[in-house]
């Protein structure tokens, strides 16, 4: 499905908290490879997600079966390792994981407009697009060049949007990534996604490899009703 006129008049906001901006002129480092949580994660049987602590738990909700944690290495840390875990009966299993980067100034318990930061806490993903072809997304898929960043960032940044999921902060689910509409307000931010890595830290979003991206939309099942967990390790554990 590809967006009305409409919405691609929204590129610039959207992309103030997704992409690059000015912050995008600098050079990027050297993407970052898999990776793993701490040792919890590789013990069978796990009876809740590893190195989260029961404040966060207790907002997973009871019928999802799908969840993509987002392990920031520090509170002032842009770099994150990023863990997807599948419920089967009452255990969960790590399906997979990558290094990743969050916003390029760490983690905010009270994210706003532009303060560099990700959001702590557990959202839904319900909604995916890009500007490349649907590769196969269970999640509803909105292709649309509406999206594409701007080539006046600096170039490493130019693929930042083929594959984005939505995170569920401050926007209407079931609707285009690129959805303007901000039902807290403006000044709370939005339009907060995962989306293809550039190697350091966003402006908000949680930044993954390709194969990250694509491995995520073939596998999140809106059925198995996934949600994100996402912060940095010691608000994780709060």
């Amino acid at each position: 499905m590809v967006v009305s006129a409409a919405a691609c008049g929204v590129l610039l906001t959207t992309l103030t908290s997704c992409g690059g901006g000015s912050d995008a002129q600098k050079g990027d480092a050297r993407s970052a490879g898999a990776g793993t949580p701490k040792d919890k994660a590789r013990t069978a049987d796990l009876k809740r997600i590893p190195d989260v602590g029961d404040r966060l738990q207790s907002k997973i909700p009871a019928n999802s079966r799908q969840v993509v944690t987002v392990y920031g290495e520090g509170r002032n840390s842009a770099d994150s390792t990023v863990v997807l875990y599948t419920r089967t009966g009452s255990t969960w299993d790590k399906t997979a994981g990558w290094k990743a980067h969050n916003g390029k100034k760490g983690w905010a318990a009270d994210h706003h407009e532009d303060d560099k930061r990700s959001p702590v806490g557990v959202f839904g993903l319900t909604d995916a697009g890009g500007v490349l072809p649907d590769p196969g997304a269970l999640l509803p898929y909105t292709e649309t060049a509406s999206i594409q960043a701007p080539h006046y960032w600096a170039k490493s940044h130019w693929h930042d949007f083929d594959y984005v999921i939505a995170i569920d902060y401050n926007r209407v689910k079931g609707t285009a990534p690129n959805d303007p509409t901000r039902p807290e307000g403006q000044s709370k931010g939005g339009s907060i996604w995962l989306h293809m890595d550039h190697g350091s830290g966003t402006s908000a979003c949680v930044s993954l490899p390709k194969a990250a991206m694509e491995k995520l939309l073939r596998t999140l099942d809106p059925k198995q009703h996934p949600v994100v967990v996402m912060g940095d390790r010691a608000s994780l554990q709060t």
